[in-house]
């Protein structure tokens, strides 16, 4: 889980910022219209990649990976650098964390991010691209590669708009001297390894009046004719017949390419510009989601389970075939779950029919759909069901890019090591006793699924450095609470972090003061308070059932009167935030400076005590059916609550009274048929 922020009024604080973003028209996503990327959505991905005009490159990435979000920066500054390329390639990007992409994201066979995939122009049959096998990610790297895959592409699949790449001929050359010509002629004198020439040639792809060549250094004598002594060096040929070297301050690509651009008559073709899909700022507001107001000394049965959501739905989807070392990671990672995870019953049950399912088969291999068939339930097996809705809670951040899954899954295992601890007896895998052994089956689902690759090996490096010293249950709470708190001090500061939610040690001071001690001046953990801390925050009794699938279930059924209120609660927040946006022109950031802004907040703090009412009420509803759910019996894996089982009761005692009546209506029917029948011995 990550820090949480601080504050009297947390909540408010976080939702005047958010309509403050949106009075300025900052987008929630990654990458936006403004950027020089492509925004590639489910709906249409296939049509724009498949037998395209221009090849592509692609970056497949998750809004909730902080990699993704720190290279974001880098891969819009590459998109605009080769903006002019569009016509031969274009960059695209598409987000798999947004769940309209989660099929199409699988169905390209996207395992971890980010990915970068190139697809070739002229395609006629589905291809899931060529994966990207630079050295590194650096922005040249990838300009580089990209040069390569345009000369890679044969004379059928070469897109129309691609100038020729390949070295001139000294003789084209040498024809050029003394001839009038319409147009321009530049010729780029380097080495074989480099890249200028090329990119000065489709840095004027767009341009007419001019033409750009390149001829490698090993050609001496068209150098010596023409005097060129040094490379990389461009060679100009002029309408008019006059020919001679240009001199540059720097022999580097934007000098070229800028003087050529710069030259009389060179002008750029505005009809050839290709026009990228745009994204509505209209679609921007639909994504954004009312925000939820949550109690800080709780963790939310909302986030664990749409966590196990996500994870069982999306982030096992890109493995299309489990087997070896994955298989039996996936095998011990649900039973783990099956043994620990303090859910609902509903998600219980699916948890436990899906272990014993993964156990009894005897097989290799088994392909991904096999198991989504059975966590959504497909055999209709009773009491058996999984939100497949997102909704985060106590991880939902300012905006959707940030917290969400990682949040999600960091409270997940969190909490599955202060049930192991709570229940030392238990055997959590048979024939594995060492306390060691949750954190191993942790880190093998890192290792082997997680899609953030970055974030994996960095979990992997923190595991091999001190994991083998866990010797106790408590030890593995105290370990993991450790790495976390690394975690959060090496990425407080980098894009990923929501400016609402600070990465802070964490406990802080204000959520557990005893964990807190100076010495000498010097700030120490408490680690016997901070066990004690955790152990209370993740225990099942901290669990809040708000906003969790199964609490919305119980207010259509006994509250709908007071769901009707929160709905309308919702709704006039929610119009708020949109008068807002509409009217963003001169609104200020700070709420202190804008009267509506302010008014609102005033507002909120109203409703927020009138909403703590409700909460209380909504607390004490959903504890009631916590515990009547907790009566419930289980016969052969069948799930039967207390109404069921008095059920039960009533139809045994009636079918009892029908037996006896019966059985004393045949007893006097067979005393009168003796008496009649049987004559008397006299």
């Amino acid at each position: 889980m990550a820090p949480r922020g601080r504050g009297r009024y947390p909540s408010l604080v976080i939702a005047a910022a958010f309509l403050a973003q949106l009075c300025h028209g900052h987008t929630a996503r990654l990458y936006s219209s403004q950027d020089s990327v492509t925004i590639l959505e489910a709906d249409g991905v296939k049509g724009l990649l498949g037998n395209s005009s221009a090849a592509w490159v692609v970056e497949f990435y998750s809004s909730w990976c902080g990699h993704c979000v720190n290279y974001a920066p880098t891969w819009k500054a590459l998109a605009r650098d080769v903006k002019e390329w569009e016509l031969a390639i274009r960059i695209g990007v598409m987000d798999c964390a947004d769940e309209k992409n989660f099929a199409i994201c699988a169905e390209y066979g996207i395992h971890f991010y980010p990915t970068f995939r190139y697809f070739k122009a002229l395609t006629t049959q589905f291809t899931t691209g060529e994966n990207y096998k630079g050295p590194n990610r650096e922005l040249e790297t990838i300009r580089q590669i990209m040069v390569d895959f345009l000369q890679n592409h044969t004379s059928t699949n070469k897109p129309p708009a691609c100038p020729v790449l390949s070295t001139a001929s000294s003789s084209s050359v040498l024809s050029l001297l003394g001839k009038h010509q319409t147009h321009y002629t530049a010729v780029i004198f380097e080495k074989e390894v480099s890249y200028v020439g090329r990119e000065v040639i489709l840095d004027l792809m767009q341009y007419e009046n001019i033409i750009v060549k390149r001829v490698l250094d090993t050609d001496k004598k068209l150098m010596d004719k023409l005097g060129i002594h040094s490379v990389p060096s461009c060679y100009l040929f002029y309408p008019n017949g006059s020919h001679g070297l240009i001199y540059m301050q720097k022999p580097l690509r934007s000098f070229f390419s800028s003087y050529l651009k710069s030259l009389s008559g060179v002008t750029k073709r505005p009809s050839l510009q290709y026009n990228a899909p745009v994204w509505q700022k209209d679609e921007a507001i639909s994504l954004i989601k009312p925000w939820k107001y949550f109690d800080r000394s709780k963790v939310y049965m909302a986030d664990l389970e749409s966590g196990l959501h996500y994870l069982l739905r999306v982030e096992l989807a890109s493995h299309k075939i489990l087997e070896g070392p994955e298989l039996s990671t996936l095998k011990d990672f649900i039973t783990v779950l099956s043994k620990l995870f303090p859910g609902q019953q509903p998600a219980v049950k699916l948890l436990e029919t899906l272990q014993e399912w993964l156990v009894s088969l005897p097989l290799d291999k088994i392909p991904y759909n096999a198991i989504l068939d059975l966590v959504n339930n497909k055999m209709r097996i009773s009491g058996m069901f999984l939100t497949n809705r997102v909704e985060w809670v106590g991880c939902q951040g300012s905006q959707p890019q940030y917290r969400g899954y990682p949040c999600s899954l960091w409270t997940l295992f969190h909490t599955l090591t202060v049930q192991a601890a709570t229940h030392p007896t238990m055997h959590i895998l048979p024939g594995f006793d060492s306390p060691q052994i949750l954190l191993q089956v942790i880190r093998k689902y890192i290792h082997y699924f997680f899609g953030c690759r970055e974030c994996a090996q960095h979990f992997e490096e923190m595991a091999k450095e001190s994991m083998d010293k866990v010797t106790t249950l408590d030890d593995a709470i105290l370990w993991l609470w450790r790495k976390h708190n690394e975690v959060n001090n090496r990425l407080a500061g980098a894009p990923s972090e929501d400016p609402m939610f600070p990465k802070v040690a964490w406990p802080t001071p204000d959520h557990c003061p005893t964990c807190h001690e100076e010495i000498k001046g010097l700030h120490t953990w408490n680690e016997k308070e901070v066990l004690t801390y955790l152990k209370s925050y993740y225990s099942v009794d901290s669990i809040s059932l708000k906003y969790s699938e199964y609490e919305l279930q119980a207010n259509k059924t006994k509250k709908p009167a007071l769901e009707n209120n929160e709905s309308q609660d919702k709704n006039k927040v929610s119009s708020q935030l949109s008068n807002g946006h509409k009217e963003q022109n001169g609104i200020p950031q700070n709420p202190a400076q804008n009267p509506r802004l302010s008014a609102l907040i005033k507002q909120e703090k109203g409703n927020l005590a009138d909403s703590n009412q409700k909460r209380i009420s909504f607390d004490q509803e959903a504890a009631s059916l916590k515990k009547d759910h907790k009566q419930s019996v289980s016969f052969f894996g069948i799930g039967f609550s207390s109404v069921d089982m008095s059920l039960c009761v009533m139809l045994y005692a009636a079918s009892c009274f029908f037996l006896m009546v019966m059985c004393f209506y045949f007893q006097m029917r067979s005393k009168k048929w003796k008496t009649r029948y049987v004559c008397p011995i006299v």
